[in-house]
């Protein structure tokens, strides 16, 4: 069976460890990654703990496909009660570390409490060691993984945290082979609270599969398939990065802190030009299409190599005001080496851009597409130096300190910066971010393609439904398996490999309606965690929290073929109540008593209901 049914758990505080098995019904009903990650921090958590302090955990999570043979499966999942949203936050990440801890032997790691000393935890599939990383405190990522193999190994794979985790910025992700970034609501946050430098592992072998001959037919299948999509060849040239001029087109390009949906600088950034520049592919563990584009770049006659996405070339471009790939790619390989979030990055750069034009801080100023400046900006967002703590605390926060007309565009939802789609012209789009589970995140739902083609301007069921179904995908079974949903989502692999997948490695036979209460499971689950600790903060809980920001609403596109766009907001909550209808929760956005005893989450029920 391809679980390895063993848990982790390492006491930072007393440098101690012991395992666990994980009951098999645990696993059955929640898989992995996401969902046995969502489910341990609601047990192991105290209700209102302080993200910052030594009682919140920090999860390290692989799934049953996490390592094997089959498309894409090289990733792992971080989680904890996230420092930004205050809520359940989590982030995957492509890297060899995750077949690397599959190998260890554990399905979970699960971290608690804090050294007194900066720590490096190498953990193999034979002993779990704790080393001083004092020497490595305050140094970037690409230096620490240097280090760290050099200590350790060649052959070790290494998740690490930079200076940004260790000032407890609250976007601080975690970091491995110098581009993959994994947990964007401050779990390199977490991390450095802990004083947890880095993560090192090194494993002996993979768990047997259930039905090793089907999972490698399947999986043979699956490969071949990709290879001669249609799509296959552009997709391994641009990778995401054909996403800019898509976005362009379609009115969806953020630009200038989300105000337009258009760039006029546009070329500049996009994939054709990251084309002429790249000098090298490469792809995660496990990935026959490959979309990691590295690119060779010089700023003031120093060259250097970043690996671009369209994400962060949308945020730190378009979305600032910059047109130009070099200096998207020198910011992004600075966010990176500092252990940054690129998406929270831009969104807050764009933020105090906007609050600087119209004059609504004087403590400091920043101006659109000003590279010099917002190179410096970053630097001192990842040390907290000056109004860089403020910046550091994320749009949300810095929106509460202005106060006023600025909170109606502080790009956020739950306080988590959106990502690179606009939504004025997308409101089932918008519908995705404000539900997401993390807070606003395509990872959960990149819906807006899938809205073009039903209708931009329609208000319908339809919509949620189908939005319902694609979470249950995206972020219940691809988070929890841990794999990448690219082969589904860009080259049209079918959805029913998955189920052939799972029931190869696991030996359990799923059905495809198993697996969707599995994800309906860990949905209502997760919301359920936010419910919880908002109220034991002493905070409101309501749909408010479902809800974009207020720019979408009141400020129509000025610019592009879709000028005049904005959502509606009664059609916007009008899909809301359909949604919530859909996932059994009331009007308020809370699980219903009845679903969550349907689902078979009582002890939920009960903390919540009584």
């Amino acid at each position: 069976m391809s679980w390895n049914r063993k848990l982790l758990m390492v006491d930072l505080t007393r440098k101690s460890y012991y395992s666990v098995d994980i009951p098999s019904d645990t696993l059955r009903a929640f898989i992995g990654g996401r969902g046995l990650a969502a489910k341990l921090l609601w047990d192991l958590n105290q209700p209102g703990v302080n993200p910052l302090s030594p009682e919140n955990h920090l999860i390290f999570a692989v799934g049953p496909l996490t390592g094997y043979p089959v498309p894409s499966s090289g990733k792992m999942l971080i989680a904890s009660k996230s420092p930004l949203t205050g809520g359940y936050g989590d982030g995957n990440i492509g890297t060899r570390a995750a077949v690397e801890m599959r190998k260890t032997g554990y399905d979970a790691i699960v971290v608690k409490g804090a050294s007194d000393k900066p720590t490096v935890l190498f953990i193999t599939c034979k002993s779990v060691e704790f080393h001083d990383a004092e020497d490595l405190w305050g140094k970037g990522t690409r230096e620490t993984e240097k280090k760290l193999k050099e200590r350790f190994g060649s052959d070790v794979s290494v998740l690490s945290i930079g200076p940004a985790g260790e000032n407890k910025v609250l976007y601080a992700t975690v970091i491995s082979e110098h581009g993959r970034s994994g947990g964007r609501p401050g779990m390199g946050a977490v991390m450095g609270s802990k004083k947890l430098k880095a993560v090192v592992f090194k494993g002996c072998e993979m768990p047997e599969p259930s039905n090793k001959r089907e999972l490698l037919k399947a999986a043979t299948e699956a490969y071949n398939f990709l290879k001669s999509a249609p799509a296959y060849e552009f997709w391994v040239r641009q990778g995401t990065m054909g996403t800019i001029v898509w976005s362009q087109k379609n009115s969806a390009l953020p630009t200038y802190n989300f105000r337009e949906a258009v760039f006029d600088d546009y070329e500049g950034i996009s994939g054709d030009i990251m084309e002429k520049m790249k000098v090298a592919s490469g792809a995660c563990p496990m990935c026959n299409m490959p979309c990691r584009n590295y690119v060779e770049y010089s700023i003031n006659g120093t060259k250097d190599v970043a690996e671009p996405d369209y994400e962060n070339v949308a945020m730190l471009g378009s979305n600032i005001g910059i047109g130009n790939l070099a200096e998207v790619s020198h910011l992004n390989n600075v966010i990176d080496d500092y252990g940054m979030d690129t998406i929270s990055t831009g969104n807050v750069l764009g933020y105090v851009m906007e609050l600087s034009e119209k004059k609504l801080i004087k403590d400091y100023t920043l101006e659109w597409g000003d590279f010099r400046k917002a190179l410096e900006a970053v630097k001192m967002i990842a040390l907290r130096e000056g109004f860089g703590n403020l910046m550091a605390d994320g749009v949300m926060r810095l929106s509460r300190y202005v106060g006023g007309e600025a909170q109606d565009f502080a790009m956020h939802v739950k306080g988590l910066e959106i990502s690179a789609y606009d939504c004025h012209a997308a409101p089932g789009m918008a519908l995705a971010y404000g539900t997401s589970s993390i807070g606003a995140h395509h990872k959960d739902a990149w819906f807006i393609s899938l809205e073009i083609n039903m209708g931009r301007d329609l208000y319908n069921e339809e919509k949620p439904r189908r939005l319902v179904l694609m979470q249950n995908i995206r972020g219940g079974l691809f988070e929890s398996f841990v794999s990448c949903r690219l082969p589904w989502v860009e080259l049209g692999l079918d959805i029913q490999n998955y189920v052939r997948f799972i029931r190869a490695a696991t030996g359990v036979d799923f059905t495809w309606d198993e697996l969707m209460t599995v994800a309906q499971r860990i949905y209502s689950l997760v919301r359920a965690f936010w419910v919880r600790e908002f109220k034991a903060e002493g905070k409101s809980w309501g749909r408010y929290m479902d809800i974009p920001p207020a720019r979408w609403f009141k400020e129509p596109l000025t610019k592009g073929p879709l000028s005049g766009a904005k959502v509606d907001f009664n059609g916007y909550n009008f899909m809301l109540d359909k949604y919530y209808e859909l996932r059994g929760w009331n009007s308020e956005g809370i699980p219903k008593k009845e679903t969550l005893e349907k689902l078979g989450l009582d002890y939920v029920a009960s903390t919540l209901y009584g």
